[in-house]
């Protein structure tokens, strides 16, 4: 019986192959795009599961009180180390590393890596693989390395590299040959070899190896560094509260222990909860769930209205003695079998499109083959779940007519549910709507994140690293290159600086006025810079200099703050903070000698607050050269640049980037975004029309002897597609009146996530509709067209 069930909904699919391929594609494509979304957060939520114990695996994480002494991901040096030595029985083991960057190089090749220093610990506590190498022995030595098979073949041209060398830079400026102990199988994302996602490490050294890089794993001051613990089976996070508390109250300055509370959280936990992370997921859910939902009400849709073509169908079945059970199940068979093949073409559109997909979410996407089986479970249960609601209604209803009624073709005894379709036709509608809009407003607010209005100017700007030395001959060095390079007759001007407005400062600084009390001090953010950064970014100076021409000894205590700061500090104006002092918590008096515009260090989530600008010269602590360059042939201006950098800075690779590319780090989600609601709003788009097109066929079909009857009576072509556009655009307006004020609380309650956003005014509703209502309205002129300028003889014929 099945086998029949098949054969004639094969030979039925074949026979309306028009409509078949409008509801299997658009099916497909919702299924695809779902998918795709699927298995992102699939691999999301599952960063981190694959490392050795992963329930066990902990980050130690700080609670600060005072802003500008830590972050919240990384801890104290000595800490890690204490705790395993101090509480064994609460500690299985520990893992604690520094990121740095530095030239590595081999033979005449250079790049900038970074480098991930830290306990021998690494491989065997997490599990990772080496193509080769022994993993016990990989670190032990001083001068050894660990490295990715990228950068292996990257270096060496192959992962066969074990016991070559590869010279690494000191900050000082020393270089020393490390030798390849391991190379890294190819492993998953995870939160070890990359707490932070720009700081992905490839190169992995011993923890020995951080004296000769002028870095110290051990002191408690040192505040910047990752620390990493695995619990003993039955141990818990608080049972480690106390011994931290201790440790640090015992070993770390007062100013640090009396700020610090130290926490732990498990590593799956650190990067799923992470808000960024979770708002992201979130909102692709929300878009994933919608297309499929355009998709599967095309789906039933469609399959509703060609029902009621097939009464004498079921008429002659009745009288040859099919029963109404069988009938249920030819119909039921066909939805199945429709929604299968839709799903079984979803694993292939997804390979097809996978390079896109990844490119457009900023991951790699795993391959069909490498979903676990509850994906394949889910697709089996998808194809049966909705094969049944699009088969059920008709089945149903048309099983139940009388054989007489059936073989009359009598349509007026199937209650055509007109109502229902265009609810369903009015939910594409609206979501459609409010997909376009999201697109328009999200493209705008990210075209203010990259626009002029900044408080600097990035266009022509690069920015590159330097080897380090921080030293005050290091700085001199490199002040000396910055005015070599700015006679370049393609460069406008140079600075060297800590910070570029990425977001990445040095810190902050607690601050308050010299006659105030340290109680109520403010938090201000440090950048350290030369006195060519506000001519390099074009940053507006409203009062004084930006530091002297020339740097002397007396000049250690002048700094540049921001508008927001001279108004904390309660100067009524710019002019009136020249020449002024103020304090900062655990540094010298301040002497205000310029005043610069506010602008927009990091990213726009919150509003640019006091900002306090110290000499490079005084702190000695540099990572960039910031470029401008002249105007006019870019390429050729990059060209001068390299052969004056390679003269300036042998063995220093000249690895580049523009300003734009900084902000587009800082704003990746935001960017994943946009890019996600544009496909999203193509795809509503396709399936809303898909859907009309294949309903509008439907109708013209049903209503043919009608378009006849009304063309002998006088009507004209203009009234016959008025016809039709009047039952689909009055959905259409009733679908904006909803969506809209949807759509306006949704990118009110996104755009509040910023402190700098753009007007939410009727501009965005009023292009969706536009475009949603002319789309349609072409596709249905289109489509009945044909119907209109037919012969009215032939039409009447058709019944």
């Amino acid at each position: 019986m099945l086998q029949n069930y098949l054969i004639i909904a094969w030979r039925n699919i074949w026979k309306h192959k028009f409509f078949s391929l409008i509801n299997i594609f658009g099916l497909a494509m919702g299924i695809s795009f779902t998918l795709v979304i699927a298995v992102y957060i699939w691999q999301e939520s599952t960063v981190n599961s694959e490392l050795r114990n992963a329930d066990n695996q902990y980050l130690i994480r700080s609670k600060w009180k005072k802003d500008g002494i830590g972050y919240d991901f990384l801890t104290l040096a000595g800490l890690p180390r204490a705790l395993k030595q101090n509480y064994p029985h609460l500690i299985a083991n520990y893992y604690h590393w520094d990121g740095v960057s530095s030239n590595v190089s081999k033979g005449n090749k250079v790049f900038r890596e970074n480098l991930q220093v830290g306990d021998s610990s690494f491989i065997n506590m997490y599990g990772f693989k080496l193509l080769s190498g022994n993993a016990a022995t990989a670190l032990t030595d001083p001068f050894s390395v660990v490295i990715t098979e990228e950068k292996a073949i990257k270096y060496f041209g192959n992962a066969e590299c074990v016991g070559q060398t590869l010279t690494i830079e000191s900050f000082k400026g020393d270089k020393h040959d490390f030798t390849v102990t391991g190379v890294l199988a190819k492993y998953n994302k995870n939160s070890v070899t990359s707490i932070i996602e720009r700081s992905n490490s490839a190169f992995f050294l011993p923890a020995e190896a951080a004296k000769f890089l002028g870095r110290d794993l051990d002191a408690w001051p040192n505040t910047v560094v990752a620390g990493l613990v695995e619990l003993k089976q039955g141990v818990k996070p608080a049972d480690l509260e106390g011994p931290m508390k201790t440790l640090v109250k015992a070993n770390a300055p007062e100013r640090i222990a009396d700020n610090l509370t130290p926490y732990l959280t498990n590593l799956q936990a650190f990067y799923s909860k992470d808000p960024a992370v979770k708002k992201s997921l979130f909102t692709l859910s929300c878009i994933a769930v919608f297309i499929l939902l355009m998709a599967i009400i095309n789906f039933i849709n469609i399959c509703i209205s060609r029902s009621s073509q097939r009464m004498k169908e079921m008429g002659v079945r009745k009288v040859l003695g099919g029963l109404r059970k069988q009938l249920i199940g030819q119909f039921l068979t066909e939805s199945i079998l429709m929604v299968s093949i839709a799903t079984l073409l979803s694993p292939g559109i997804y390979v097809v499109a996978k390079p896109f997909f990844a490119d457009l979410l900023s991951t790699e996407m795993t391959g069909v083959l490498s979903f676990p089986y509850f994906f394949y479970l889910g697709l089996i249960a998808f194809a049966l779940l909705i094969g049944l609601l699009a088969g059920l209604y008709p089945a149903i209803i048309l099983s139940s007519l009388k054989s007489v009624d059936s073989l009359k073709g009598k349509r007026d005894r199937v209650k055509d549910n007109v109502i229902f379709r265009k609810v369903l036709i009015g939910f594409q509608f609206a979501t459609a709507a409010v997909a376009l809009v999201a697109a328009i407003v999200i493209s705008k607010q990210i075209d203010l994140f990259f626009g002029k209005n900044l408080g600097y100017d990035k266009d022509y700007v690069v920015y590159a690293q330097l080897p380090r030395d921080w030293s005050k001959r290091g700085v001199q060095k490199m002040q000396h290159i910055r005015t070599q390079l700015s006679q370049l007759p393609q460069v406008k001007s140079v600075t060297l600086s800590w910070e570029i407005p990425d977001g990445n400062n040095s810190g902050a600084l607690q601050t308050y006025k010299i006659s105030d009390n340290i109680q109520q001090a403010f938090s201000s953010q440090l950048l350290i810079t030369d006195n060519g950064y506000a001519k390099t970014y074009n940053i507006h100076l409203k009062a004084g200099e930006f530091f002297k021409t020339t740097y002397v000894q007396s000049d250690s205590a002048l700094v540049v703050i921001n508008e927001a700061q001279s108004k904390a500090l309660g100067f009524k104006s710019p002019q009136e903070a020249i020449g002024q002092k103020f304090n900062a918590e655990f540094n010298p008096t301040f002497t205000v000698c310029g005043v610069v515009d506010d602008f927009q260090f990091g990213a726009m989530t919150g509003a640019v607050g006091p900002m306090t600008i110290m000499n490079v010269n005084q702190n000695n602590l540099y990572r960039y050269f910031s470029i401008k360059l002249k105007p006019g042939n870019t390429q050729a201006n990059l060209t001068a640049l390299q052969t004056k950098w390679a003269e300036l800075l042998p063995g220093a690779p000249f690895e580049y980037n523009f300003m734009d590319d900084a902000l587009a780090k800082m704003y990746k989600t935001e960017l994943q975004l946009k890019k996600a609601a544009y496909l999203a709003t193509a795809l509503a788009i396709v399936i809303v029309l898909l859907g009309i097109l294949g309903l509008i066929s439907l109708s013209i079909q049903k209503r043919t002897r009608e378009i006849g009857i009304r063309k002998v009576l006088g009507s004209s072509i203009n009234g016959v597609i008025a016809l039709f556009l009047k039952d689909f655009l009055g959905v259409v307006a009733l679908a904006g009146l909803i969506s809209c004020p949807l759509a306006y609380w949704l990118m009110s309650t996104w755009l509040n996530g910023y402190a700098y956003k753009i007007p939410l005014n009727v501009l965005p509703f009023g292009i969706a509709m536009l475009v949603l209502v002319t789309v349609t309205t072409l596709l249905i002129v289109l489509q009945t067209m044909k119907a209109a300028l037919a012969n009215p003889v032939k039409s009447l014929r058709t019944e």
